[in-house]
């Protein structure tokens, strides 16, 4: 509340007027005493939206789902002790993914603090690993402040989820509010322009590269849609090869002649091999993570490495480079777009039509084809399926859960646009999926919203379906339903003898049933000849739905590659042709099936 006489505010206004200066229309929460005092303000106003989920982990997924959709930050408003305990793995998960996000948590009165009181937690201990920064707010005067710092930290350099904890009396007492033009951080100024000599360099080393590829990822998507514009030109322009991360795709449109799919454990044939034999690697907005490098003494053996990242302690942090640019991906590839073409555009066309014609007998491989089937809906066949209906669409955003699923997504699902695709890449998740498909339709009520899940996966967070039904979200929840953990069990049918330790589901709902319960449709599938037919009445239907599609229950994930082998030892499904294979390994690629 505003007291006009001497133009202050209680620290619980502060909030609201803060959040709404800076922008914010949807806040993700749950209610409970230590900010009541926030809650009654959020009553009395109409600007933001609130949107009660129904566990804080769901806040915080969700907050992730409505952030990467729209390239805003998302917003959690939380209470003490459980409240923001709760709220730590969606954290954790933002800061791997570089998803920003302000979290707003209560806190016990300031004078209650470290006595042990009711809903008590240190929760700037315990979200300081998990966090860009947190902050405990102990001065009403400095509240405002800092709210625009966090939104500050949050969205610039790398981006990543912030905390501000807010003692309960701290909410209640008045304080002078600090517009956002004045709560400049002077200490944190991110580095967005590249060292131009640099820069330079990597365009002559673009210039005489004779087997390049381009490898990309999500940083390219945080850099804004300008840098996924600039991307594309400076792939036309060279007619190099690029390939992705599992959190870029869309930075590059799936039907780009460029395009060689996804990289890394499941990625494809053709991006795998051409990063392990290419001579010139151009990394740009991701962070050589284990599952994209695989064994790090094989990896890439034989290039020279470019590395464009806004994050300096990412650069030579798993992988030595020959040239660190740090800097903005947007800012940077404009540089080297501009420097490039002042030169003539020139690479060495001959030899990169002749890296073309290997990438070509890789690609004939078709990694990703299977031996469909007339009796039982192969998981693959099930998304190709979901595929082909979402393209018909038109308008479509696809979440995952984490598991085969998630995997079988990313390769048969094309994405042609940037903020497109919402999946836990860093931590793996599970659970993940559906309250990002509700933020995501929240930030984009008219569009379809795909929660690729798997039955396990969508069992963690599945309550969230009533905050669907509640604000009446047409999410659709497609579940491959294998009754197994499917990757836990390929791994250990592959690398644990067989031995299927507790990865098998016993007592499964009826999730037709289980939709219905909760206010939303049920749709089963079973047979493949149903299947298009079903999807069809899943996008149909006004509202949300949980469609049970049972799939094969012992289907692996292709192609493979096993923890600790090179790029160039890849397993592929034993349904792909021997004879394209071989053809492929005279052109220098190596394979176990």
């Amino acid at each position: 509340m505003v007291d006009n006489k001497n133009g202050t505010m209680t620290g619980a206004a502060m909030v609201i007027k803060a959040l709404t200066d800076q922008g914010v229309d949807t806040v993700f929460g749950y209610p409970g005493g230590a900010v009541l005092p926030i809650y009654d303000e959020l009553f009395k106003q109409n600007q933001i939206r609130h949107v009660l989920v129904r566990h804080e982990q769901g806040a915080t997924h969700a907050a992730e789902g409505y952030a990467r959709s729209t390239g805003k930050p998302g917003v959690v408003l939380v209470t003490s002790g459980p409240g923001a305990t709760n709220a730590v793995t969606g954290m954790q998960d933002a800061l791997m993914d570089s998803i920003p996000m302000v979290v707003l948590t209560g806190q016990v009165p300031t004078f209650m603090i470290g006595n042990d009181a009711f809903q008590e937690a240190d929760t700037v201990g315990i979200t300081r690993p998990c966090t860009k920064h947190n902050w405990l707010v102990k001065d009403t005067d400095a509240l405002s402040k800092t709210i625009h710092e966090a939104f500050y930290v949050a969205t610039t350099g790398r981006p990543g989820p912030v905390l501000i904890d807010i003692p309960k009396d701290v909410q209640f007492a008045d304080g002078v509010y600090t517009s956002p033009r004045n709560a400049k951080i002077k200490t944190y100024e991110p580095r967005v322009k590249g060292d131009l000599t640099q820069i330079q360099q990597a365009v002559e080393l673009i210039r005489e590269a004779k087997q390049p590829v381009f490898y990309t990822g999500g940083g390219v998507i945080n850099s804004g849609p300008q840098a996924s514009q600039l991307l594309r030109e400076l792939v036309a322009a060279t007619g190099f090869p690029i390939t992705s991360t599992l959190m870029g795709l869309g930075a590059y449109p799936a039907s780009g002649e460029s395009w060689l799919g996804m990289l890394g454990m499941h990625g494809s044939y053709e991006a795998n091999l051409a990063m392990h034999d290419c001579d010139l690697m151009i990394c740009i907005g991701a962070r050589f993570d284990d599952r994209i490098t695989g064994r790090l003494d094989a990896f890439s053996p034989n290039s020279k490495k470019i590395h464009i990242d806004i994050d300096p302690s990412s650069i030579n942090k798993n992988i030595r480079v020959d040239v660190p640019i740090v800097g903005d991906v947007g800012h940077v590839l404009e540089d080297m777009l501009r420097i490039f073409r002042s030169g003539g555009a020139k690479t060495d066309a001959a030899a990169i039509a002749d890296w073309w014609k290997v990438i070509e007998t890789w690609r004939a491989v078709d990694c990703f084809s299977y031996k469909n089937s007339d009796e039982v809906i192969k998981p693959q066949y099930a998304v190709q399926r979901l595929a082909d209906a979402l393209v018909k669409h038109g308008d479509y955003y696809v979440t995952t859960e984490v598991g085969q699923h998630q995997m079988w997504a990313a390769q048969y699902i094309p994405f042609e646009a940037p903020n497109r695709w919402m999946t836990s890449g860093g931590l793996g998740t599970m659970g993940y999926g559906l309250p990002a498909a509700v933020g995501v339709q929240m930030a984009h009520p008219k569009s379809l919203v795909v929660d690729v899940a798997g039955e396990a996966s969508f069992l963690m967070n599945m309550q969230e379906m009533s905050t669907a039904v509640q604000y009446r979200l047409p999410v659709k929840v497609f579940i491959l339903n294998n009754e197994r953990l499917g990757m836990v069990r390929q791994w250990q049918e592959l690398l644990h003898g067989e031995r299927y330790s507790s990865s098998y589901s016993e007592a499964l709902p009826d999730f037709v049933k289980l939709a219905e319960a909760f206010g939303g449709k049920g749709i089963q599938c079973s047979q493949p000849g149903d299947l298009d037919e079903a999807i069809a009445e899943m996008i149909a239907y006004d509202g949300p739905v949980i469609f049970d599609c049972l799939v094969e229950k012992h289907e692996n994930c292709f192609p493979m590659i096993p923890s600790g082998k090179a790029h160039n030892e890849m397993l592929l499904s034993s349904d792909v042709d021997p004879e394209k294979i071989a053809n492929a390994i005279k052109s220098d690629g190596a394979v176990m099936v």
